[in-house]
């Protein structure tokens, strides 16, 4: 128009900047060629090694046999179409604009006996940014009897309800509606989930109804109920037994399937009754498997759906995994609470629990919900990161994963049908058996410490200051074990506890470091961080010069282990002798940091061998001694 008007030509849009067009763009090989430089100088590659094998070395292969490599570029082969958000297959979310702008359901959990101390407990976090609550009730939990108690003044229309009840599933989901009838709640608005999971309970405890006994309460649901979810789809089992990613996916979907069965059998319409479903999954430290799960989870329940008449999206609720929390150096926790949050939320989660600090101490205080509730609080309204619909998307990492994930689940879900589906392949130990394979690679990785925990089996602290806390109600036992990788690593602190409580000073070993500092700082570190792992203080004897000294520094430090430390040209000159001196000095195990072919040592102490069985063998050592 104002070209017209005025008769002057409009100035022409500048053309827009290429980013660091400055700069050469390097090809594939030329990258490959530098990483093949950089491994070769780290002594994991030799000389003559083909092009390429740089990258090939880096790259490591996951619990399900998918090879991560270390970089994903666009001339990869394409993953799949992923669709848009809110459309089948459901990869980039089940509601088309996602969470936005208010944020994802904060879904905070409580477990106590005490009903009037659960309500307050609920009042103060449903005040505070809670938008849901996970309540346990019978064993472990608020009596049934309670539950109008424990539900306090909540607006059962306004904030949803998630039940979790075991055993007495669907007496507490009858007492629920109970309540809510009671209240004045119209049926059409009532919010929440009955949390009826009888296959789930058979994982976790070995037994439980049949998973036909969802029908009428499910109906019921169905019938009055439309805001009302009945049942759940737990994954959590396989996960806190160790298993893989892909076992959790496949079993979610073998036990969805399932109910899916039994529910339109009894009449239901299958969007009817796959809205009746809640998924539970695990959500780790590990924040882009976290985030590619749940998308592969949306993908594959879509495909299931599809095949059974129309693709249906997914609820999920994706929970704080229980099992990578630790007793020692609990704080750490408030790091893995952060970014498992974080890959729920970018893995587009409908329902977020993050787990508080001290849970696997012991019950967790107001303190420590706060601080749960209000990590997420930070990730949505400081972090943003609920204003941006599968933020993960695009990511040629994430979309390979979730594509890999996703072929890797539902080749586990088709071997759980071929044996029967969930219930079969549970009770006939197939399930167990499975995820014992992958539990033994993880129990393996920890002790070897190539699956660091930080606080625990990485710089230990022997002076932190312990956290207590009151008992949790036991939870039941009898079905998949339920395996905390931390818990070995706990059983030989709490040992070395016990020996500071008997005897007035923790279990002590004597590093014998040979030569100046320069020479012996590392393995001495080394040293001294695996020791500590197992909660056995390490007394030094300093920069020294001859092996007299080193003599001298063992026999005041009482105690019968030393382990000598320095490199690999001193151990050549004087280890030998040290050993021999040591001997003479009353030391009844010795031991070296690294490798090397000394003669007289009992072992040695080198990265990548098993640090359980390491410290086990210091700690024979010194009650031998005795």
């Amino acid at each position: 128009m104002s070209e017209v008007s005025s008769g002057v030509p409009a100035a022409a849009e500048p053309p827009a900047p290429a980013a660091a067009a400055e700069f050469p763009s390097p090809s594939r090989d030329e990258w490959l060629a530098l990483v093949d430089q950089v491994v070769r100088r780290a002594g994991r590659l030799p000389d003559d090694a083909e092009p390429g094998a740089g990258e090939r070395a880096l790259t490591r292969t996951n619990f399900d046999g998918i090879p991560i490599r270390p970089l994903y570029t666009a001339d990869d082969p394409a993953p799949p179409a992923t669709g848009v958000p809110g459309a089948a297959p459901f990869v980039r979310g089940s509601r088309a604009a996602g969470p936005v702008p208010t944020g994802w359901d904060v879904r905070q959990q409580h477990r106590q006996p005490d009903p009037e101390a659960v309500a307050t407990a609920i009042t103060e976090d449903l005040e505070n940014g809670v938008t849901s609550i996970w309540l346990t009730v019978g064993d472990g939990g608020t009596a049934v009897a309670d539950l109008g108690t424990a539900l306090g003044g909540i607006y059962l229309d306004l904030a949803p309800v998630l039940l979790d009840a075991g055993p007495a599933a669907a007496e507490a989901a009858e007492a629920f509606l109970a309540v809510a009838a009671q209240r004045g709640v119209a049926d059409r608005e009532l919010l929440g989930c009955l949390g009826l999971d009888p296959i789930g309970l058979r994982a976790r405890t070995g037994s439980g109804p049949d998973p036909a006994s969802i029908v009428p309460l499910a109906r019921r649901a169905a019938q009055r109920h439309p805001k009302l979810r009945a049942v759940v789809v737990d994954a959590l089992p396989v996960h806190t037994a160790g298993g893989s990613d892909a076992q959790q996916l496949g079993w979610s979907l073998a036990v969805g399937v399932a109910y899916l069965r039994k529910l339109t059998d009894a009449g239901l319409e299958l969007g009817t009754a796959a809205r009746l479903l809640e998924f539970r999954y695990a959500a780790t430290v590990e924040q882009f498997p976290t985030a590619a799960v749940l998308r592969a989870a949306r993908r594959l329940w879509s495909r299931v759906t599809e095949v059974c008449g129309a693709a249906q999206p997914q609820f999920q609720h994706a929970v704080g995994s229980p099992t990578m929390l630790t007793r020692r150096d609990p704080y750490v926790n408030l790091l893995r609470g952060t970014v498992a949050g974080f890959a729920a939320g970018i893995g587009g989660a409908d329902a977020i629990t993050v787990q508080p600090f001290d849970a696997a101490v012991g019950a967790p205080e107001p303190f420590s919900r706060r601080i749960a509730r209000n990590t997420q609080a930070l990730l949505v309204e400081e972090a943003h990161l609920a204003r941006v619909i599968d933020p993960a998307g695009g990511s040629w990492f994430v979309e390979s994963l979730t594509d890999a994930l996703a072929r890797a689940g539902w080749a586990f879900f088709q071997e759980l049908e071929a044996a029967g589906g969930a219930v079969a392949a549970l009770d006939s130990g197939l399930l167990d058996e499975r995820i014992a394979a992958v539990r033994a690679r993880r129990e393996r990785d920890v002790a070897r410490r190539r699956t660091p925990l930080t606080g625990v089996s990485e710089f230990p602290d022997l002076d932190e200051r312990p956290v207590t806390r009151a008992p949790q109600p036991e939870r039941p036992t009898g079905g998949l074990p339920v395996y905390r990788p931390a818990a070995p690593f706990e059983a030989l602190r709490d040992r070395s506890d016990a020996r500071l409580a008997a005897t007035g000073h923790r279990p002590r070993v004597f590093l014998a470091t040979l030569g100046p500092q320069a020479a012996y700082a590392v393995r001495a570190a080394f040293a001294r961080n695996l020791l500590r792992a197992g909660g056995i203080e390490v007394v030094e004897a300093g920069p020294t010069e001859a092996v007299e000294d080193v003599a001298k520094a063992f026999d005041a430090a009482a105690t019968p282990v030393a382990v000598l430390c320095s490199s690999d040209r001193v151990y050549a000159e004087r280890a030998a002798a040290t050993v021999a001196a040591l001997r003479a000095a009353g030391a009844g195990t010795v031991l070296l940091a690294g490798r090397a072919d000394v003669p007289g040592l009992d072992g040695q102490l080198a990265a990548g061998d098993d640090a359980l069985a390491t410290i086990e063998s210091v700690y024979a050592g010194l009650e031998g001694a005795r």
